[in-house]
């Protein structure tokens, strides 16, 4: 059952084939509202991670993409991101507010959550 903590719904150990390094990569830059690169799909992406959790069985990545690549369309914009075809991860030295208004108003439903943005402070 995943624990609060700021804003930080944390399963410690997912049960996919994320590598625990990359997991912890990712609830640490939801944590601290650090933006975060990546390559997917042959494309470079910048983005500020909002959710990240388990849908249909697949480590999945709610995201704000402000930089970088898209064939889906123009930035920034919401995107999501299937967590085992991400490469190159680095967190950034760049931060973010907190939680953006989502066009449906309404969270996403997971599974399981592994981490959530904590509203702005």
């Amino acid at each position: 059952m995943p624990t609060p903590n700021r804003g930080l719904h944390l399963v410690t150990s997912p049960a996919t084939s994320i590598p625990p390094q990359q997991h912890e990569q990712l609830c640490g830059a939801i944590h601290s509202r650090h933006q975060i690169s990546f390559m997917y799909q042959g494309k470079p992406r910048i983005v500020e991670p909002h959710d990240y959790g388990m849908q249909n069985d697949r480590a999945r990545l709610l995201t704000y993409q402000i930089g970088g690549g898209s064939s889906s369309g123009r930035l920034p914009d919401w995107r999501w991101f299937d967590v085992a075809n991400i490469s190159d991860l680095e967190v950034l030295d760049q931060t973010f507010p907190g939680n953006r208004t989502i066009p449906s108003g309404r969270h996403h439903q997971w599974d399981v959550l592994f981490a959530r943005v904590a509203e702005p402070e």
